[in-house]
């Protein structure tokens, strides 16, 4: 089972979740935790893995060749992504614009157009007693985390749960993490900000067509109006955690909540047990 944790927006404690819900789950299950957060990683400060492999992440871009080339335009009309431009006798190529599609070497008409590799990230990879663990880092000014994420999830497979810890917000890092994911798990917080931002990431998963549920983080702060909003849309709230400052100061030490609170590791076990009942009533109502 796959099971994505998201969020609209960030700061809402996905990392905690993610680390705590692996922990729990790990003397029952092979448990594999994925970080894809590549823009700024930080579950290996919970978990503390050992890296036992490493893998860079490419991206193909186009470089024209101006003897070939009659600058007739085709490639930057093609470029959906404006990461060509063509002025008068000189092309101009934007690599961070570029999304390494193939088509504007593919329909060049004069064939001046070939892809050289340019590394963008790199993936990681080990072990923390006995949770496999993958990580992305997008290397520092690169625009496209999809295809790290996308290589990321290549690495974590062939477990009975694969655990992603999502990006914040609903681009497409974001839609890239979800999607094919068995559930996913949105996290938020009782402000207005927080409900805001979980309008948007719920449209995100339904459009996805992805089953979800809600956690509530910090309760005791804001207002009523997450919990409201939940009711009106029929989304099932399946845990809330409430604002406390020993669960805020295990978290500034690089704690994960289940080692230093273990009286939660019941309720992350009830957790997955209700993720697998909504996925596995999903899963046979499709077959009927």
């Amino acid at each position: 089972m796959i099971i994505s944790i998201a969020s609209g927006k960030g700061g809402t404690g996905k990392t905690l979740i993610a680390t705590s819900l692996a922990l729990s789950l790990k003397d029952k299950y092979e448990v594999t935790l994925v970080d894809c957060d590549v823009e700024e990683p930080n579950d290996h400060i919970f978990i503390r893995p050992q890296i036992t492999g490493t893998d860079p992440v490419e991206m193909r871009i186009p470089v024209v060749s101006e003897q070939k080339c009659t600058f007739c335009g085709e490639c930057a009309r093609i470029c959906a992504y404006k990461a060509i431009a063509v002025f008068g006798k000189h092309v101009l190529t934007f690599p961070q614009l570029c999304h390494g599609c193939g088509a504007c070497s593919y329909l060049c008409p004069e064939i001046a157009i070939i892809e050289e590799t340019r590394k963008i990230g790199v993936v990681e990879w080990g072990n923390s007693d006995g949770i496999k663990f993958v990580q992305g880092i997008l290397n520092v000014g690169e625009a496209m985390a999809p295809p790290v994420i996308h290589k990321v999830k290549e690495y974590a497979k062939n477990s009975d749960i694969i655990i992603r810890d999502a990006p914040p917000g609903t681009s497409c890092p974001v839609v890239e993490t979800v999607r094919d994911s068995d559930f996913c798990l949105l996290l938020t917080e009782p402000t207005p900000f927080g409900l805001n931002d979980l309008i948007l990431a719920v449209e995100t998963v339904r459009e996805l067509d992805i089953p979800y549920a809600v956690i509530i983080n910090r309760t005791g702060i804001g207002d009523a109006g997450v919990e409201d909003y939940c009711r009106e849309e029929k989304i099932l709230v399946l845990l809330t955690i409430p604002l406390d400052t020993e669960i805020a100061r295990l978290y500034s030490r690089g704690v994960a909540l289940v080692d230093g609170m273990p009286h939660w590791k019941s309720r992350f076990l009830q957790l997955y047990s209700d993720i697998k009942e909504m996925v596995d009533a999903r899963t046979n109502s499709i077959k009927r």
